[in-house]
């Protein structure tokens, strides 16, 4: 049986701009909506042209980039640093940026101003935050500057020392019920969609039925209007651990190794550069030098 052609939309005629309106179209015509993370120009790039609908720079970007236990102490100018290059890759997906800890959580002032350095700084077209009905102040302020607000409610990572580790959330009646809540609170306060992660799947269907903005699950069941991932994750990258809610499409980390111990065998046999990487200089040329230093 023959593999299908793969086809890459790289052209501004095979594919439209997504944007905030494009993805509640798609919740209305019940078309799935697909969302990775980027962190440079390459990942960026390669996103986009396979056709994926958003483009999150992450503050994962701690973890899988910059090496860190927590997505705590990533700043607001390392997003924005990563944000340029993902905005120079990234031309057809709509491009959220994720705020990250203590950008928001201060004051309604810092929420805004942090959130529209996304958009004059970052080249981001909206921004993410975690958070339930204690975030409706910022969220309003921000909605109301002009800037799209992307929700996040379930495992919030930056909420990681409260939530006890990276554990699933919203297992019993009571935390269910609240998070419905805090959904429909987010969707009230003016959030055009909203990430729900690492919760029971019958759950993230139904607030995924209530809601009338987009419902992206991480962890979360196939009964959401889509699905985002790390990209690292599900390219084999971040080596350090996977989440059990991750599937695993390649494993580049493992490639990468084979093509390094490749790379020093070659260094150390001599078998690299061979003719072929190397430049060449005319027989003249080079006996003109040679005599040039023996006179």
């Amino acid at each position: 049986m023959s593999t299908p052609a793969i086809t890459f939309n790289t052209t501004q005629t095979t594919r439209k701009k997504i944007t905030t309106l494009s993805l509640r179209q798609k919740k209305e015509r019940n078309e799935p909506i697909s969302m990775l993370t980027a962190y440079d120009y390459p990942s960026a790039l390669a996103v986009d042209q396979a056709g994926v609908d958003v483009v999150l720079v992450g503050d994962s970007l701690a973890m899988v980039v910059l090496g860190y236990e927590t997505t705590l102490p990533v700043t607001m100018d390392e997003m924005l640093h990563h944000s340029r290059a993902v905005a120079r890759g990234a031309k057809f997906a709509l491009r959220v940026g994720d705020l990250p800890f203590m950008s928001y959580q201060v004051s309604v002032e810092d929420a805004v101003r942090n959130a529209g350095r996304y958009l004059q700084q970052g080249g981001m077209e909206a921004v993410k935050l975690e958070g339930g009905r204690e975030r409706v102040p910022a969220i309003r302020a921000i909605v109301g500057a002009g800037i799209p607000v992307m929700g996040h409610l379930g495992l919030t990572p930056q909420s990681v020392n409260q939530l006890g580790g990276f554990r699933p959330q919203a297992k019993n009646a009571l935390a269910a019920r609240q998070l419905l809540e805090d959904a429909l609170a987010l969707e009230e306060a003016g959030c055009f969609a909203i990430v729900l992660e690492s919760i029971p799947a019958r759950l993230a269907e139904l607030i995924s039925k209530r809601l009338h903005i987009p419902v992206i699950g991480i962890g979360a069941g196939p009964g959401c209007d889509g699905q985002v991932l790390v990209t690292y994750d599900m390219l084999g990258l971040f080596d350090r651990f996977t989440p059990k809610f991750v599937k695993k499409y390649t494993n580049l980390h493992g490639e990468m190794q084979r093509a390094i111990l490749a790379y020093i065998d070659d260094v150390k046999t001599r078998h690299f550069p061979a003719p072929e990487h190397t430049v060449s200089m005319p027989e003249d040329e080079w006996n003109e030098f040679l005599h040039d230093l023996e006179a």
